[in-house]
Order: C-alpha cells, then sequence, then structure tokens
C-alpha cells in the first residue's frame, strides 16, 4: 500500500509559520479495512464533529439529518471495507493525528445536486474533490493538514482524477467546525486556483 509523504513544495513555502508548522515525521495511508479501527480512535466518542463521521458530503441534506449516527459511520464503514478508499488517514509516530476526505465527485450527493448553488458540479470530467479535513484539537498548527492536502493531490491524480475541487474558507480565524472544509492559504500553497465563487464562497481548482 503506497505512503503519500508530504511534498516538500507545498510545505516550504514562504511564510508558512503564519499557518502551520511542518512535521516532517508523518506518513499518509489510505483508509482500507485494516485501518478502520485507527479511523474510530482518531474520531472519537464524537464520530468526529457532532457525529457526522463524515458522511454529511455523501448523504446530502435530507438524507443526512434522517440518518442516525450508527447509520452514517456504517456507511463510511462499508467504503473502507469494500476498498473505496474514501480518505487518508495522518500518522505520527504509528498514532493517528488526521484524517482528509478526498473522493470522486460522484461519490458526494451534497455536491452533485444542480440544486447546490456552490458545490454543483460543472462540465469537467475526471473531477475529483477534497472536501473534509478533521484533526484533533492538540494536533492542530503542526502541518498534519497541510501534509493530508498535499498527499489527497497526489492520491487523486494516482488514480486517474483529471481535476481536483475544493471549497475552503477564506478566513484562517474561524473555529474548527466551521474550516473542516480548509483554508484558501491552505489550498493556494497547494497549488490550487480559484475558478469561481459564489455568495463569497470560492472554488478552487488543480488540474493534472
Amino acid at each position: 500500500m503506497p505512503v503519500y509523504p508530504p511534498s516538500r513544495k507545498a510545505l516550504w513555502g514562504p511564510n508558512l509559520s503564519s499557518i502551520e508548522a511542518i512535521t516532517p515525521n508523518v506518513e499518509i495511508h489510505p483508509l482500507s479495512p485494516g485501518r478502520w479501527d485507527d479511523l474510530v480512535s482518531l474520531f472519537g466518542p464524537n464520530g468526529a464533529y457532532s457525529n457526522c463521521w463524515c458522511t454529511w458530503w455523501i448523504l446530502g441534506g435530507k438524507s443526512f439529518g434522517e440518518a442516525t449516527a450508527g447509520d452514517r459511520r456504517a456507511l463510511l464503514e462499508k467504503l473502507a471495507i469494500v476498498d473505496e478508499e474514501p480518505g487518508l488517514l495522518a500518522y505520527v509516530d504509528g498514532r493517528p493525528v488526521g484524517w482528509c476526505a478526498v473522493g470522486p465527485r460522484e461519490r458526494y450527493m451534497k455536491m452533485m445536486s444542480e440544486r447546490a448553488e456552490i458545490f454543483r458540479p460543472d462540465d469537467a470530467v475526471g473531477n475529483w474533490v477534497i472536501n473534509c479535513f478533521f484533526v484533533p484539537k492538540e494536533q492542530r498548527r503542526n502541518g498534519i493538514a497541510m501534509s493530508l492536502l498535499d498527499a489527497a493531490v497526489d492520491f487523486a491524480f494516482d488514480r486517474g482524477a483529471a481535476s481536483i475541487d475544493g471549497y475552503p474558507m477564506g478566513d484562517s480565524s474561524r473555529g474548527a467546525p466551521s474550516l473542516f472544509v480548509g483554508t484558501v492559504a491552505m489550498f493556494e500553497r497547494a497549488g490550487f486556483v480559484e475558478i469561481s465563487r459564489v455568495r463569497q464562497r470560492p472554488r478552487m481548482r488543480r488540474a493534472r
């Protein structure tokens, strides 16, 4: 199974300390059946953010609201079991310290709806999305999220993505619940450019 080390070009940009410090010993692996228990440990008793189990994008609004925490967990576990590789896990010294969701746009119901003003798809073929980060409070500002983002880019292109989109927030002073999609500064450092903006929300893309 491939390991995705953080890219030097993404991590060694100017003024990096204003975003996150560098964590040189991070290793990143796709979520597989054998790593499911590590994800459960990382997400903790709250299932990441308020028992979302990183399924908010997958299920969409109404379906997400109707699903129990157990339903959401089971859905993510199913994706891991059937080797869909729904995201990446970051490890430091063998311990899980971060998560990033990445996959083809078609996986995410909320991003396929024509009614989704901000997140609706365009005509891009082979488009993937990086749409969620989870790093425990005690591990933040150590370079984990930046490492995950850069690895997610490599992961998506390795699996045939023609382009990758993100919908980050511009204000890094917001709390973690608002920044689960990442920040504009992170995506810019990973080589993404803004291609559109709806109601002040940027859509950023990196092409192969």
